[in-house]
């Protein structure tokens, strides 16, 4: 009886009804004998002598040998002797032909001769007749590319956990809806806390309780539109400090392309909100300089006139009214003088406070164009502003939204070294507040706009200054204010800045 008639009159495993023997009998044998032979594993059949009765098309391809070379051999002659050692396989058919009970699980590694190393996992199976076991069924699958696979994915983890542990950055990953999964080497350094202590917890209860809101929002826009979203939020110490902190969220997708988790990326912002502040201060420094000629020569013209009214005042034959207009003279000036002073010292000397308030635009836009009014009348530059409206409320910090119109009237006096125009205009619509800078100077080339806000990026005659005004402009109003900042120039055409900050 051949092994295909062994199986069409036996049940294999737990498959007890018997195959049909009828007119299609022929048929159906063709259809079994094409099954085996589709089987993706390599399977042989082994009699009780551990002999070889049929395999399957899969395995002699494998082995690199013809049907007539397998049938009737011993087991141990096809398969490698230390395989057949190490693995006592010829023990295991054996004890399967003993107890009739399936062998399943078993790793094997396989070289045939001429075939490089494969990698198999091996079920043995009884064939049984009344509870007594006829032969026995070697299956063997290939899973030599499935291993190569799980090895470079184990890599690839390894590699990916070493970056992770490595970065000098916050690295830490959450479900969907902001419950702390991982949480890396550099999160505990920046923190003070270890993982554990925030595994399991949300991502919320770190950051500022006033953001939670504004933060949920973040979360729930990364999970539904899978977009990454960016933004500034303190995080929470051990010692109860609020240390800044630059985020960029990103979702986690699985194969469908639903978003699972969060993965945020958050870096310490310390050094460069002192950098900034550096920055800051070297610019306010330029630009004291920039205006000290001005101001001194505008010092200079009261100083001289209640110099020589004090003089006239020590004569003896003035008359009663002569003397009076000399003090009235000498008044004026201190008068004078002493504004001009007032208005340096209250851009010199910030406000002891960083808190944004709710503030007036128009008054602060006023006060700046005081500071450079002389600059403009030395450079032959006349400023004028324009208004649409009487109030501007903005939440701000009124120095250092100063310190950003200084760096741009001057920035535009100073690209009009033969004189010209500034014109300052202040709008207003739903939601945002614009200041228009408008100069008539040599404006800017197309290629070159980009960069006029990368710092110490200059151009002449802008290039006397030391390449932060602009910089310096973008960080005030855009990262500190949540404004934007917009230029258009067209060389030989002046230069128009916008500045657009929220509406309160």
């Amino acid at each position: 009886m051949s092994p295909l008639d062994l199986l069409k009159t036996r049940p294999v495993g737990e498959f007890k009804s018997e195959l049909p023997a009828h007119e299609g009998s022929d048929r159906f044998e063709k259809l079994f004998e094409m099954l085996l032979e589709a089987i993706p594993s390599s399977l042989l059949l082994i009699d009780d002598e551990i002999r070889i009765v049929a395999a399957n098309k899969n395995f002699l391809l494998k082995n690199r040998k013809s049907r007539n070379e397998t049938i009737g051999r011993k087991l141990q002659e096809l398969l490698p002797e230390p395989l057949i050692e190490n693995m006592d396989i010829t023990g295991k058919v054996l004890q399967t032909f003993k107890y009739n009970q399936a062998i399943r699980g078993g790793r094997m590694t396989y070289r045939a001769p001429g075939v490089p190393l494969r990698v198999y996992y091996y079920s043995i199976l009884p064939f049984s007749w009344n509870n007594q076991v006829e032969h026995v069924m070697l299956l063997m699958d290939d899973v030599t590319e499935q291993i190569r696979l799980s090895d470079e994915v184990l890599r690839a983890q390894r590699r990916l956990a070493g970056v992770v542990e490595s970065a000098a950055d916050i690295v830490m990953s959450t479900d969907a809806e902001g419950v702390i999964l991982t949480w890396n080497t550099a999160a505990e350094k920046i923190t003070g806390f270890r993982s554990h202590e925030v595994y399991g917890t949300q991502v919320f209860d770190w950051l500022p309780k006033e953001n939670r809101q504004e933060l949920v929002q973040v979360f729930r826009n990364v999970r539904i539109d899978g977009k990454s979203e960016t933004g500034e939020w303190d995080i929470r110490t051990k010692t109860n400090q609020r240390l800044p902190i630059g985020w960029i969220f990103s979702g986690m997708q699985d194969e469908t392309g639903e978003t699972i988790g969060i993965v945020a990326i958050g870096r310490d912002l310390r050094e460069r909100r002192e950098l900034e502040m550096q920055l800051l201060k070297s610019q306010k420094l330029a630009a004291l300089g920039v205006m000290a000629g001005g101001i001194a020569h505008e010092i200079r013209n009261p100083l001289a006139v209640s110099y020589s009214a004090a003089q006239f005042l020590m004569e003896e034959d003035l008359s009663r009214d002569f003397q009076t207009i000399c003090v009235q003279k000498i008044l004026s000036g201190i008068e004078k003088a002493s504004t001009i002073i007032q208005d340096l010292l209250r851009f010199a000397r910030p406000s002891s406070t960083t808190d944004m308030t709710h503030l007036d635009l128009m008054p602060v836009i006023q006060d700046t164009i005081k500071l450079v009014v002389n600059q403009a009348k030395i450079q032959k530059v006349t400023i004028s502003l324009e208004s649409s409206i009487e109030k501007a409320w903005v939440l701000g910090h009124s120095n250092l939204l100063q310190q950003a119109l200084l760096n741009l009237f001057l920035n535009g006096i100073n690209s009009m070294p033969e004189g010209g125009f500034l014109t300052v205009h202040l709008d207003k619509t739903d939601s945002e507040i614009t200041v228009q800078i408008i100069d008539t100077g040599l404006g800017i080339a197309k290629e070159n706009l980009e960069k006029i806000f990368d710092p110490f990026y200059t151009l002449p005659p802008v290039g006397k200054g030391t390449g932060l005004g602009l910089s310096i402009c973008h960080t005030i109003v855009v990262k500190q204010h949540l404004g934007k900042i917009e230029v258009s120039s067209a060389e030989g055409q002046g230069s128009t800045f916008t500045v657009r900050l929220p509406a309160f």
